[in-house]
């Protein structure tokens, strides 16, 4: 029995613990940091409707990591600023044994985990699964794709395995990969190519490729980023990153990106671990990319106005 804490009931992390409470050798629970939505979520369920039919799962959930008392693996699906102030929440399950899996976006979640953890068994995880929080605990599974999970030293760890075993048996596609940073940048730029262009534009994922002023922007964002990548060495999965951009965007068409969701709920956005990241890393090795700074720019002004309408 694999005792496994999801950390934030949005919508992948309420996806995932929906689907793993069907798997005998997995207990499951999502750790909340609203204790009064923790005791709503744990009367009402968490309910996933999508390309799966409909699923109503019961679902441990608590707002007091203590409760807990010990666990095997902790994933992050919070949003990537939200790390620190997570890792603070779970802090009464932290030991040198308990792994854990950042399933956050953007750059350097490992790397802030790692360090205020002091923990080794730090795995970094990318999940390309489009999943949309209609309201609390009431999640549509719009695109089913992939979850790669591997470690920045590129080591595959026994427990590893037991976890991929675990999520193949819940019925997502899972694999672990010795090139996860590859990945990770992978995802990176897909999400610069989609979530900041959504958020200011409101479309859907597929209606992006409709326009071929927005398409224009997708190119020449993902182009910046590309560029990026290469300049710092890095080797991607895809060498048409924009074609990739495309095809998730056509695959998840029906799918209302993560950073739209929050720009309509008036929440702060991952920008600056999405496109604003690629701005810094740029700057740093003196490469202009004047797109993705303005698609910054442009989300933090619409942060801005939140207080101001």
């Amino acid at each position: 029995m694999v005792k496994i804490v999801i950390v934030g009931p949005g919508a992948i992390g309420c996806l995932i613990a929906a689907f793993l409470s069907r798997v005998k050798q997995a207990e499951v629970w999502l750790l909340d940091k609203d204790l009064a939505r923790a005791r709503r979520i744990n009367k009402s369920g968490v309910f996933v409707q999508g390309i799966n039919g409909k699923l109503k799962a019961r679902v441990k959930i608590t707002a007091c990591a203590s409760q807990i008392k010990f666990c095997d693996l902790i994933i992050f699906c919070v949003k990537s600023y939200a790390a620190e102030s997570a890792l603070k929440t779970v802090k009464p399950l932290l030991n040198r044994n308990v792994c854990l899996l950042s399933l956050q976006n953007g750059l350097g979640n490992v790397e802030i985990i790692s360090k205020i953890s002091g923990n080794t068994n730090v795995w970094a995880g990318v999940i390309f699964l489009g999943a949309t929080l209609l309201s609390e605990a009431n999640v549509r599974y719009a695109g089913a794709g992939k979850i790669i999970i591997g470690k920045k030293d590129g080591k595959i760890t026994r427990r590893m395995r037991v976890l991929r075993d675990v999520f193949k048996n819940a019925g997502f596609e899972i694999s672990l990969s010795k090139k996860i940073d590859a990945w990770i940048w992978h995802k990176l730029i897909i999400n610069i190519g989609i979530n900041a262009l959504s958020a200011i534009t409101s479309l859907k994922n597929g209606d992006l490729l409709k326009y071929s002023e927005v398409r224009q922007i997708l190119d020449l964002s993902v182009r910046e980023a590309v560029c990026v990548a290469e300049k710092m060495g890095i080797k991607l999965i895809y060498k048409n990153m924009r074609k990739k951009t495309e095809a998730v965007c056509d695959f998840t068409a029906e799918n209302i990106s993560s950073m739209l969701q929050d720009v309509l709920n008036r929440k702060k956005t991952e920008i600056d671990s999405l496109n604003g990241a690629i701005v810094r890393k740029a700057e740093e090795i003196g490469i202009d990319t004047p797109v993705n700074r303005v698609l910054t720019n442009l989300i933090k002004i619409k942060q801005l106005c939140y207080t101001q309408t």
